[in-house]
């Protein structure tokens, strides 16, 4: 393993780290089905800041750069 690391150029805390990352499930998976939903239940002419709009009236409350960056990530 250290020769791993080292031949990688990371530290060794870094790789534990991204493994650790690797195990865990996306805490942002229901969030992104909702803002697809909305996206394409307003045929795509939402930006991020509709979108979070949305997202309140429905009751969730959701900061818009958490909105904006799911949303680019979902292209």
């Amino acid at each position: 393993m250290k020769a791993l690391v080292k031949l990688a150029g990371i530290p060794r805390c870094t790789y534990y780290d991204l493994v650790k990352r690797m195990n865990q499930s996306d805490p942002d998976a229901d969030l992104k089905v909702e803002i697809k939903a909305s996206y394409e239940e307003h045929e795509g002419r939402y930006g991020y800041r509709r979108i979070r709009d949305e997202l309140a009236n429905r009751g969730k409350k959701v900061n818009h750069k958490k909105v904006q960056r799911i949303m680019k990530e979902l292209g």
